[in-house]
């Protein structure tokens, strides 16, 4: 698929409401996402996951391999069950990354920033709270799979970035039970 052809079908499920299923270069498996808004690089989209709407993401075009809107009995229940009715679309501004941090920094929730590969080695994973956000990269301070915030924030480069998720069940329910953040690093 041309990226202009992938571009119109996020604007009409954006329009309308509607699940798209979205491939990806780097992953074998596609996504169900609601377009909410975009612009020519980045798109935020609502994730449904069986029938269940789980938080927020935020995507790069040139990452999209394939897309197509849903019109099937899944589309139909989504539709009759009014999942789609329950989206909020947040107050995120995505003109690009910076401002998409500082969209996210003003928020005050914790997010999740990946820089997505086939190869897991090349695989990336960051979980935690913005702390800083500069033109061409951010701070964010992470926490381990313990729960444990790091010493030191991680500094995430934009050109590194596939994806940022907030709001999902995880980040929230794992954001419960986190000790309290450590004092603000000076830079």
């Amino acid at each position: 698929m041309t990226k202009t052809e992938i571009r119109a079908i996020v604007k009409i499920c954006e329009e309308q409401l509607k699940v798209c299923n979205t491939f990806f270069r780097y992953d074998n498996n596609y996504y169900n996402l609601i377009p909410l808004k975009s612009n020519e690089k980045l798109f935020l989209s609502a994730q449904e996951d069986d029938f269940i709407l789980d938080g927020y993401t935020i995507r790069r075009f040139k990452d999209v391999s394939k897309i197509k809107a849903k019109a099937d009995k899944c589309d139909e229940i989504l539709k009759r069950e009014k999942v789609t009715d329950r989206i909020e679309p947040p107050p995120i501004d995505i003109t690009d990354w910076k401002t998409t941090f500082e969209s996210l920094k003003l928020l005050g929730n914790n997010i999740i920033v990946e820089k997505d590969s086939l190869n897991d080695e090349e695989y990336e994973f960051v979980i935690g709270r913005i702390e800083k956000v500069f033109s061409k990269f951010a701070y964010v301070r992470n926490f381990d799979a313990d729960g444990i915030w790091q010493d030191e924030p991680s500094k995430i480069l934009y050109t590194e970035i596939t994806s940022i998720t907030f709001a999902s069940r995880y980040v929230t329910m794992f954001s419960k039970y986190l000790g309290e953040l450590p004092e603000n690093f000076i830079i």
